[in-house]
């Protein structure tokens, strides 16, 4: 039977039950409750050559704002609640940046940068970077303030054109590297230094997945109580990196017996010699250790007057963690000797605590609070993700729209955290576990490059469009060198990288060649493009239809788009009776204006319901 976009799913006589509720069934209800389907009125749209703009308006008491029709729909109300206040913003971002980065990536950058002093400063440079950054984050979110998902968000509006070839890049890209594992391997190191045996590679994954399958049961199952997990963590880390930096200084007083001379390796502290690889990889380093700062831009929509409130919070807790960072790799300076650093690893932490208090009971705590540290980590990046994976799977370009887009049953965007569970695990069990650490890490940031620098040109050509439109000032605007500060960072992070290591292609922070990371990223980026060439033209040309996007409602009050494939035939008839974001015109009492969409037999004038089932049609 031929597809017919008039009646796309086989229909439930029933009036209840887990479905999915068209645009138009909703408006033959009369509206329904206020979690229903948002209302647009034809007068606040906006027209732009080829692009069109619709007026949204949130619950979350952000003004109104404009965005391209081919967004996903703004979820009026949202259906994971607004559960994110101050301390759980500030805690997001803080437990999110302060995971396994300032204990385990202080030797890399050591080593890469040649010199402690160098590697201070590079320290200081991450949150220049990262202060950045937030800017370009911030002046989106003035002007996207009723959508979660960050990125998604940013990068789908600022490059609308062609229509959906972002999305699905940014989308498939999210999903493939949507893993936590080097977090969990990292927890379990620590995990295994509170003991006294030496773990095999296999005992050391077991562990790992044991520590994400704890995390995935927190975040899984209850919203509210996830955030209070991440808040009471990150204040364990603060209370911990406090502790690690009075004791640096109490060391670099003299006072601690067991480090003779705590200002050794700040005697000459630019002696050393970098590389440009060296210096490249030292700042991937940094980079990772301060990501986070954007964190809480995953949850925008579950914010009261969010535009505030991550202006005032998010800058507190970039901040915080600045300061906690340049004091303790003052404290692992003032212990560990440089040659003892160089060689570290990713345990330098658990050497500082052994130099300083001795490989006693104490030692093993210590080790516990990084484990702790790590997991908070693995929390907070569950719980910004899975809103930044959801909202790819609401602009329609991933199938099966509600596994993405629902909270049933427990409130949660359960979809997305089984999908990064799954991920997890094969990561964990497929790469060489002394490598994996370095090469997942470098595999995330050099695509996320690519989509920064994106992010950066993509906020000037968001600007000019308002301006072309005539549409008012954001709530927040970025100065114009800072912009242009962070795409030059980015474009650095994917230039020099190329550059070979000084001991031959294989002298890399891995066992194998030092650019595999470079040509995985790239590979995944061109596979996507390719993907969205064959799905959105090629094989619609020689099959006779055309791509277009309809208005998904599910119970719980989430929405979605739904990608569809129209008749060449049809094409005009379809433009005709839906606008721009694909909700049916002209209803009324279950008919459409042209006469299009006459009532079946078999359904129902109020509250139908249909399936989503036939995977050829999502």
């Amino acid at each position: 039977m031929p597809f017919n976009w008039r009646r796309p799913f086989r229909t439930d006589g029933g009036g209840g039950g887990g479905g999915v509720q068209t645009e138009q069934q909703q408006q033959r209800n009369g509206g329904g409750s206020s979690s229903s389907v948002d209302r647009f009125d034809s007068s606040g749209e906006v027209t732009d050559g080829s692009l069109k703009y619709t007026l949204e308006k949130g619950e979350n008491d952000s003004p109104v704002s404009y965005q391209e029709a081919s967004g996903a729909p703004v979820e009026r109300r949202s259906p994971l609640g607004y559960d994110v206040g101050s301390i759980t913003i500030i805690f997001l971002n803080v437990s999110k940046m302060i995971g396994t980065g300032v204990y385990s990536t202080p030797s890399a950058i050591y080593k890469g940068t040649g010199s402690v002093g160098l590697a201070m400063i590079y320290w200081t440079l991450g949150f220049f970077t990262s202060l950045a950054s937030l800017c370009v984050y911030l002046e989106y979110a003035s002007y996207f303030p009723n959508r979660s998902g960050s990125e998604v968000v940013y990068l789908e509006q600022a490059y609308p054109r062609p229509k959906w070839l972002i999305s699905t890049t940014f989308a498939f890209q999210s999903v493939a590297l949507s893993f936590s594992s080097s977090n969990a391997i990292v927890m379990a190191q620590y995990l295994w230094r509170c003991g006294t045996s030496t773990p095999t590679d296999w005992q050391l994954k077991g562990t790992a997945i044991a520590c994400y399958t704890c995390a995935f049961l927190i975040v899984g199952f209850h919203t509210r109580f996830s955030y209070w997990v991440s808040n009471g963590i990150g204040i364990i880390k603060v209370l911990t990196l406090i502790f690690i930096s009075i004791t640096g200084f109490v060391v670099l007083g003299g006072h601690v017996s067991r480090v003779p001379e705590p200002k050794a390796n700040f005697v000459n502290a630019f002696e050393g010699h970098a590389t440009p690889y060296g210096l490249t990889n030292a700042l991937y380093r940094i980079i990772f250790s301060y990501a986070g700062y954007e964190n809480a831009f995953n949850v925008v929509n579950e914010v009261k007057n969010p535009v505030k409130q991550l202006r005032r919070n998010g800058f507190a807790a970039l901040v915080i963690v600045t300061v906690l960072y340049i004091f303790a790799n003052i404290a692992w300076f003032s212990a560990i000797p440089k040659a003892e650093l160089a060689e570290a690893k990713e345990i330098a932490a658990a050497l500082f605590f052994s130099r300083v208090f001795g490989p006693d009971k104490a030692v093993n705590g210590l080790n516990f609070l990084i484990a702790l540290s790590s997991f908070g980590n693995i929390v907070a990046v569950a719980l910004g993700s899975s809103r930044l994976i959801r909202e790819c799977g609401r602009q329609g370009v991933l199938p099966f729209p509600r596994f993405w887009a629902s909270t049933r049953p427990f409130g949660t965007p359960l979809g997305p955290y089984a999908l990064k569970y799954t991920l997890t695990v094969l990561m964990i069990l497929a790469p060489p576990a002394g490598d994996a650490f370095n090469f997942i890490n470098d595999l995330y940031v050099y695509p996320s490059s690519v989509f920064q620098v994106l992010l950066g040109v993509g906020l000037l050509l968001v600007r000019r469009r308002r301006r072309r439109l005539g549409l008012p000032r954001s709530e927040f605007r970025a100065w114009d060198p800072v912009i242009a500060f962070n795409i030059l960072v980015y474009v650095y992070l994917l230039v020099m990288p190329w550059y070979p290591p000084a001991g031959g292609a294989n002298a890399g922070d891995v066992s194998f060649w030092y650019g595999t990371y470079i040509v995985t990223g790239i590979g995944i980026l061109i596979g996507c493009g390719i993907y969205y060439y064959l799905w959105v033209n090629l094989i619609p040309h020689v099959k006779g239809y055309r791509i277009r996007q309809e208005v998904l409602v599910f119970e719980d009050g989430a929405q979605s788009h739904r990608l569809v494939k129209v008749p060449v035939a049809e094409v005009a008839e379809w433009d005709a009776t839906h606008d721009a974001v694909g909700r049916p015109l002209n209803v009324n009492n279950g008919k459409s204006g042209s006469g299009s969409h006459q009532k079946n037999d078999d359904q129902e004038e109020v509250g139908k319901v249909v399936r989503i089932g036939d995977p050829e049609k999502q």
